[in-house]
């Protein structure tokens, strides 16, 4: 009942082009015009990229996702016209894949998706965030030592002084990206 619940609200503000926060009863729509998906700061916890077996064929650019096509060898990817490795470092996920539903259990419906900023969308994914004005902010957390058994493909910015970065866990160690 509750992802019938999720999955009407998501689709209707999906459709009204607004500001969707997960997570909290607030979101700083007011003060950031700019964003369209926002999760609340120091929850320690993160978004998670889903995992996949094979490749996408033809992603859209800006694609994000746990690459299990070799579980002993997992890495935390996105395509910009080549797959590009954001992790650094192999992860052995097959303990985690166990947990994951296959095709041949949960066939999965090539057009369901939800589109957030847009109406509708060409690219594949799951969630695809569709505007060329608004981005997403990530989990915020402080650092990721708090974050208690994270699972692999997680991602969170941290906002720790003198250290702001993107973490990204691939399910044995975090890798961080810094500007």
């Amino acid at each position: 009942m509750k992802q019938i619940i999720l999955t009407v609200f998501l689709g209707a503000t999906a459709m009204s082009n607004a500001q969707v926060v997960i997570g909290n009863a607030t979101g700083t729509a007011a003060v950031k015009t700019s964003v369209l998906l926002e999760f609340p700061a120091n929850e320690n916890k993160g978004l998670i990229l889903p995992y996949v077996r094979t490749l996408p064929a033809a992603p859209a650019e800006g694609t994000m996702l746990l690459d299990a096509t070799d579980p002993t060898k997992a890495r935390i990817k996105y395509y910009n016209g080549a797959w590009v490795d954001l992790s650094g470092q192999d992860s052995n996920v097959t303990s985690a894949l166990a947990a994951q539903p296959t095709a041949a259990q949960t066939p999965e419906t090539p057009s369901a998706k939800v589109v957030i900023g847009a109406s509708s969308s060409t690219a594949n994914g799951v969630l695809v965030l569709e505007s060329t004005t608004r981005s997403m902010v990530l989990p915020i957390v402080a650092d990721v030592q708090n974050i208690q058994n994270p699972s692999p493909g997680m991602m969170v910015y941290v906002n720790k002084a003198g250290a702001k970065r993107l973490a990204v866990f691939n399910g044995s160690k975090w890798s961080y990206w810094k500007s």
